[in-house]
């Protein structure tokens, strides 16, 4: 007798569209065990332009890619995604008020439930528990890199900070604390919702604690330097956990350097650099929180670290004037340009602090770089370094190259989860 086909737990393998099509896949992070082809046609969706990313693999969908809705979709809804040709390309979540109308969370039928969340919490944490952190001070959820388009976690030991900086994910909130603390029973779960992002979809900027007894700023170690922080009131979302590794290369370069730290926040470059026996380390930032910061942090670890209140454009220009020299210069501004419309003004913002910077490094020096401008590619960013040596009459030999820390993981076809870029370069004698 001829064995009949099951039609339960199949995933799409592309060609004709019939329920011959599936085949069973119980192995996938995304498995859904209803994933009939009538279900899929039921829920409302979107037929995509040909040409879109999303056929290059990116998981956003903007409003200039949509050909046409069906199903009337509702704002925060899932909804399926379909090629000019009916066939589908997986499932997003919906926003039209938003650039991104659609950010897709599954190449196959996938609703925002309580086990979706379990499973992709359960495997953003199986990532960095091998990654082999000596301290669990790190990002267990980055946003698409993770398969949550918008959320963001953060972990301080028992503390977590959660953003949701999408329509779906807010309205998914309560849902994504139970599946966190159901991992995590005795944990405390902040939210800080402040970003500016989350008006582009809408939504209203707010803070609290969601889950847990909150009893006020606490302390960490992060590389055998102890700092305290303030979930709710402090910087983001803590720390800038994106930089541990590298705040331990520049440690690596520091001993017997006099050290400058430009754009400092609570002093991370400057720290590690006390740390790593530099001969003198001066911290520069324009806020006067930040400053408070650093000068607390090598109070606490007993470290030798001048602060400055200053405009680093400001500092740099007067420290050239005055003839004040280093030996290894840190550049780690905040991001110059939320938008492509920046650019031109950001690289002008770069040139000069690299300029300047240049021109107060000795013979030899170094100069530690960063960007965490989404918005500036590596190559923009390299080729203004490479502009303002030239216009400094300065020769660069390339030591490292950065990025972010390993739990900030880089999908290959969605270009914006990777955004910290660095260098360091050595100035070279001779030329």
């Amino acid at each position: 007798m001829a064995q009949k086909p099951i039609f339960t737990r199949y995933a799409y393998l592309g060609g004709p569209i019939t329920q011959k099509c599936y085949e069973k896949d119980e192995s996938s992070d995304d498995f859904d065990g209803n994933y009939f082809m009538s279900e899929y046609r039921a829920m409302p969706g979107l037929v995509i332009k040909p040409r879109s990313r999303i056929f290059h693999g990116h998981d956003w969908v903007y409003a200039s890619e949509v050909q046409k809705a069906f199903g009337n979709p509702q704002p925060g809804d899932v909804v399926s995604l379909k090629d000019f040709k009916d066939r589908p390309l997986g499932t997003a979540i919906y926003n039209p008020a938003s650039q991104i109308v659609a950010r897709r969370i599954s190449r196959r039928k996938q609703e925002l439930d309580a086990d979706f969340f379990q499973r992709r919490l359960d495997r953003a944490l199986r990532l960095r528990e091998s990654l082999g952190f000596e301290e669990n001070n790190y990002r267990l959820v980055w946003s698409e890199a993770d398969g949550l388009p918008g959320v963001v976690i953060d972990r301080y030991g028992d503390h977590f900070v959660l953003q949701t900086l999408t329509l779906a994910m807010d309205l998914k909130k309560s849902v994504i604390v139970e599946s966190l603390t159901a991992m995590f029973p005795e944990c405390v779960v902040v939210e800080r919702n402040d970003s500016a992002i989350r008006k582009a979809e809408g939504l209203e900027l707010t803070t609290g604690v969601l889950s847990g007894q909150w009893k006020g700023p606490f302390k960490i170690t992060i590389n055998g330097i102890r700092q305290e922080i303030d979930l709710l009131e402090g910087q983001k979302t803590g720390i800038y956990l994106d930089q541990l590794d590298n705040y331990a290369a520049v440690a690596r370069l520091a001993e017997g350097k006099a050290v400058l730290d430009c754009f400092c926040n609570q002093g991370g470059f400057a720290l590690h650099a006390a740390k790593g026996g530099a001969k003198s380390v001066l911290a520069v930032d324009i806020s006067e929180s930040a400053v408070a910061a650093t000068k607390e942090n090598a109070e606490r670890n007993e470290l030798a670290v001048e602060v400055q209140e200053a405009n680093v454009f400001d500092f740099l220009k007067e420290s050239e004037e005055a003839g004040r020299k280093f030996d290894l210069i840190v550049l780690d501004p905040p991001s110059f340009t939320k938008n492509r419309k920046g650019v031109g003004g950001a690289m002008r913002g770069y040139k000069e602090i690299h300029l300047r910077a240049l021109k107060i490094l000795n013979r030899e020096g170094i100069l530690s770089t960063y960007s965490c401008s989404h918005h500036i590619s590596e190559r923009e960013f390299f080729d203004v370094i490479c502009d303002a040596s030239v216009d400094a009459k300065r020769t660069l030999r390339l030591v490292e190259t950065h990025s972010q820390r390993r739990d900030h993981p880089v999908i290959a076809t969605l270009p914006e989860t990777h955004y910290l870029k660095g260098y360091t370069f050595q100035t070279m004698g001779g030329f």
